[in-house]
């Protein structure tokens, strides 16, 4: 490759790596849109194991905006913390690419008062699409995970975060 193939092929993979991010920012900002706004319009190929598989966003953006939004005497139950780690991304052609991540997920849940703990690896593809970078599709595989009790003497004190309107 010369050099203005290889600056190109460099700029499309942190293109990639910033669409990743944005990603899990949406999904620990409790912000659907954001979400769903990560993937191809339709056909999106999304299968995150036992929380089901799915040949389209919008299921999974439904059962995101339930879980994510949820609220017990108006306030949220829900908070979650994805950190994705050793991105490696494969350009296949100009406008599509494969990444494989690494994720750390924590969840605390108000309403069960637990604690969810997990890792495992996102299989993914990516389309370009009107200059933007897309997933279409997102396969994620638990490598582990752990559910605790949260003891009586825990304290979870609320941050402020941007909340976003149901649609």
């Amino acid at each position: 490759m010369d050099l203005e193939q290889r600056l190109a092929a460099l700029e499309a993979i942190e293109e990639i790596k910033a669409l990743k991010h944005r990603y899990w920012r949406a999904c620990d900002g409790k912000d659907p849109q954001g979400f769903r706004d990560c993937f191809i319009k339709r056909g999106a190929i999304i299968d995150y194991g036992p929380m089901g598989a799915f040949d389209d966003v919008e299921p999974m953006a439904e059962i995101f905006t339930q879980v994510a939004l949820a609220k017990v005497d108006g306030k949220p139950v829900i908070f979650d913390m994805h950190h994705g780690m050793h991105p490696d991304i494969t350009l296949i052609s100009p406008t599509t690419a494969r990444g494989r991540w690494t994720l750390r997920f924590r969840q605390i849940n108000l309403a069960e008062r637990t604690e969810y703990l997990k890792t495992g690896e996102y299989d993914d593809e990516y389309v370009l699409v009107d200059g933007q970078w897309k997933m279409s599709a997102c396969r994620f595989t638990d490598t582990w995970s752990m559910t605790r009790a949260l003891d009586e003497s825990a304290q979870i004190v609320e941050g402020e975060f941007l909340e976003v309107p149901a649609p």
